[in-house]
């Protein structure tokens, strides 16, 4: 049995300064890079501890491994760039395949800095895991180590609203089997659906360019890289471009970024829907993102860099 009291009271806001890690499959799309510098800029209430690198297998990879080592290199850029190459010793590679089922872990290094940073902390203290890619390393952590999930708050971008017609959602799709382990888990997890809920997260080119364009070096570079991602998403025609992993941090900084309720935890499906239960433990389900403060507080953060 679960403890729903438990999970109650894990699952509100963090008390200041809390601690980090962000598992992030940062080459797959352009989002995972703003996600990344949004946090560390926001060094006076979250702490980075870690950044991991997910796997993921699309066009911009040959495999999930060719995906997760092209996402750590990235993310040692975007450290780089936002001048935290201090922070290059607490990158890790991360799960190089898919789980083969929901009872088998795969180990990496991600996988086992992540037990040895859970198992330091504490209910009274949690690490806080922004997960905002396939969910194969938290997955892996939590079988490998079960009792960590007292110790850990789990924020995981990934799956679509529940009321939204069952098709694929990227994170979730990659790995069912990590999904269906992390949201059977007990660990307290707040989930942040994709299409109907954090899609309200878009800019454009005139607003990136007001508030970010010749502001710092990231500013410059997520314009770029947002810019020249618009032939293959917007086709050269008017555009507009889903920002969504920002919401991961949002969601830890303010209560009025991000709404959400609490709900029996569902299972995730491997025909990319959910089964509900009414009997399952508690999680908290994001049903709103405020964009105009998210993106004014990120603006405000790189810009000042």
């Amino acid at each position: 049995m679960y403890d729903n009291t438990f999970l109650i009271k894990q699952l509100k806001r963090p008390e200041y300064p809390a601690d980090v890690v962000l598992d992030t499959d940062t080459y797959n799309e352009i989002d995972d890079q703003f996600a990344l510098s949004y946090l560390l800029f926001s060094g006076d209430k979250l702490r980075t501890q870690a950044v991991y690198a997910a796997p993921f297998f699309n066009a911009k990879s040959v495999s999930p491994k060719d995906g997760m080592e092209k996402s750590y290199d990235e993310i040692l850029n975007v450290l780089n760039i936002c001048g935290r190459a201090d922070l290059h010793k607490c990158a890790f590679k991360g799960s190089e395949n898919y789980l083969p089922d929901e009872k088998t872990p795969v180990e990496s290094d991600a996988a086992d800095d992540l037990i040895s940073r859970a198992s330091a902390h504490s209910p009274d203290n949690p690490l806080y895991v922004l997960a905002i890619g396939a969910i194969t390393n938290v997955a892996s952590a939590l079988l490998l180590k079960p009792e960590i999930k007292n110790n850990i708050v789990i924020v995981f971008l990934g799956g679509n609203a529940a009321f939204w017609p069952p098709r694929p959602e990227f994170n979730l799709m990659q790995d069912v089997a990590a999904g269906r382990v992390v949201f059977g888990s007990g660990a307290p997890l707040v989930q942040l659906p994709c299409m109907g809920v954090v899609s309200h997260l878009t800019t454009t080119e005139p607003e990136l360019r007001h508030h970010l364009k010749g502001k710092s070096p990231i500013g410059d570079y997520l314009y770029n890289i947002t810019c020249n991602e618009v032939g293959g998403y917007g086709g050269g025609r008017a555009w507009s471009r889903v920002i969504w992993d920002i919401s991961s941090v949002a969601w830890l900084l303010d209560e009025k970024f991000v709404l959400d309720a609490l709900a029996p935890a569902p299972v995730p499906t491997y025909d990319h829907g959910y089964i509900s239960d009414p009997h399952r433990h508690l999680m908290k389900i994001a049903y709103y993102v405020n964009r105009d403060l998210i993106f004014a507080d990120l603006f405000e953060k790189l810009a000042g860099q």
